[in-house]
């Protein structure tokens, strides 16, 4: 009776092992932390049990008896002893090799901005404008939700942002087995939102039940493997896939490496695994920007050893707190400034990174930070509490640019700022009505630039005698007679700290181009002489 008892006990302990495992989805690795978390109470947890029964009920050796404890042990410190020497601390090296990054040239290598081929919209403007679109048909309403994924990707030479519709609870996925409806793409140049119907649903996603439950799909076919991030893309030929990162650790938990893709139809669930370098080019994403940024980190603070990291700081730098994409060769690329470790506002250069095939380049363009440039385009229209987006860096007329879109409370795209990197004061904001193309040639003439070539642009102190202000299309000038009777314009967003305030007899230092007869500012300062 009681070996029966033993072995009800052990069928229902593996019963419930099963069931448990159906629901965590733990690798059957010992690099991932998931591993050890899942099995070490499964199995150590029973044979402590058994052991200790044996010990009170048979006079086993108390000595025995301690030996699951000695193993656990023995395995925790053995844990932390590989923390330790795979620490930053003790192999800094490695870290610092974990993106290969070289030096690029800014003119050569990036090429000029394409207005019609820009990732104008972010992520949350792609949101609203998607979201609309499935609103607007109210069957699909009912039955499916609007995945958050919206995957930046390039495809069929657009620049979209595509993600499925989900599955809207328990009930609604088991009336809807045959899949869901299809998947949205957003056009981030355009912002045009378009709803792909499928011919046959998307079975497998993460808000599927049971075996079409996107993780345990990938779990049963890949028992062994460590996932990373899942992005959704499109192929060329509009099929839908998810794209699952294979990761690897040097100790568990350990410096994360990408080593491949596995490819799942979202309406088949066929899978496809591709190592790094036989990636179909159709894939956007396989090394994702949290990942990159943590590995252009390393790179940046180890370059001299741990200790330099945390005493001298001699050539320690960071990327600096935000990033955004560019697409580029029908690829995507992630940006991010790099800064020194003191951040102080300015950025020493910036790193491109293919996010395809981890090619990553460095370029020597000092200049404003991201934050800064985005305070100095909201500066100018304050007044209306726009928010702005991450600025783009574009090559307008060889010279590196921020681009930014300002956004009311809606999220929709008000206004268009352009901002020098150089120097983040060189500034101009136009409504987004009169499109992006007006807003670079208002950017240019500001830099004294103009499509038959370049102003040569002059310094000068001058001494305000007469003022006049004028409003041109929604935008307010002013005009100067200066005390040498010089003539001059100034628009008033050149500087919204200064122009207002203006005052005849107030002397500024003004940078101008000549326009017939006129000298056109594009820089002011209040002069303290």
């Amino acid at each position: 009776m009681f070996k029966k008892f033993k072995a009800y006990t052990l069928i229902l302990w593996i019963i419930g092992w099963a069931i448990a495992y159906f629901i965590l989805l733990p690798p059957i690795n010992p690099t991932n932390i998931g591993f050890w978390m899942f099995f070490l109470p499964a199995i150590f947890g029973p044979l402590f049990i058994v052991v200790q029964t044996k010990t009170i009920s048979k006079g086993f050796n108390k000595g025995k008896a301690l030996y699951p404890t000695f193993i656990v042990i023995g395995i925790v410190v053995v844990y932390l002893l590989g923390i330790a020497i795979f620490s930053p601390m003790f192999s800094s090296s490695i870290y610092k090799n974990r993106i290969q990054i070289i030096e690029g040239s800014f003119k050569d290598d990036i090429k000029e901005v394409d207005f019609n081929n820009l990732p104008l919209l972010d992520k949350d403007s792609a949101r609203k404008v998607g979201d609309r679109v499935v609103g607007q048909i109210p069957e699909l309403v009912s039955q499916f939700t609007v995945s958050d994924e919206y995957s930046l990707i390039n495809y069929q030479n657009k620049i979209v942002r595509a993600t499925p519709l989900e599955y809207d609870g328990f009930f609604k996925y088991l009336a809807n087995r045959q899949g869901t409806a299809g998947y949205i793409l957003v056009d981030c140049t355009t912002g045009e939102a378009t709803l792909v119907k499928t011919k046959d649903g998307l079975k497998y996603l993460p808000s599927a039940y049971f075996f079409h439950d996107l993780n345990r799909h990938l779990r049963f076919n890949y028992p062994f493997t460590n996932f990373g991030d899942i992005s959704f893309e499109v192929d060329e030929q509009g099929v839908p896939y998810w794209i699952v990162q294979t990761v690897k650790y040097t100790w568990v938990n350990l410096k994360k490496e990408v080593s491949g893709i596995i490819a799942v139809n979202a309406i088949t669930g066929e899978t496809h695994r591709y190592e790094v370098k036989d990636i179909p080019e159709w894939v956007d994403e396989v090394f994702n920007a949290r990942l990159v940024i943590e590995e252009i980190d390393s790179w940046g603070r180890y370059q001299n050893g741990y200790l330099n990291s945390i005493f001298a700081q001699k050539n320690v730098v960071q990327t600096t707190d935000g990033y955004t994409y560019m697409a580029m060769n029908d690829d995507v690329y992630m940006y991010t400034g790099i800064t020194s470790i003191s951040s102080d506002e300015s950025n020493i250069g910036f790193v491109l990174v293919n996010l395809r095939t981890h090619e990553a380049r460095f370029y020597d363009v000092p200049g404003a930070e991201e934050y800064s440039a985005m305070d100095s385009a909201t500066g100018q229209v304050q007044e209306k509490q726009y928010t702005t987006t991450f600025p783009l860096l574009i090559n307008l007329n060889g010279r590196p640019t921020y681009l930014l879109s300002l956004k009311d409370d809606a999220g929709l795209v008000k206004m268009y700022a352009l901002v020098d990197v150089a120097n983040y004061q060189k500034v101009t904001v136009t409504d987004a009505s009169l499109g992006i193309k007006y807003a670079s040639e208002q950017y240019l003439k500001m830099m004294g630039i103009s499509s038959e070539g370049v102003h040569d642009v002059t310094e000068a102190v001058i001494t305000i005698k007469q003022l006049t202000s004028v409003v041109v299309d929604g935008n307010t000038y002013y005009y100067i007679i200066s005390d040498t009777d010089e003539k001059y314009s100034i628009k008033a967003s050149v500087d919204l700290s200064i122009t207002p305030f203006m005052e005849v007899g107030n002397t500024y230092h003004v940078n101008y181009y000549k326009e017939n007869q006129l000298n056109v500012i594009v820089l002011i300062e209040r002069s303290v002489d």
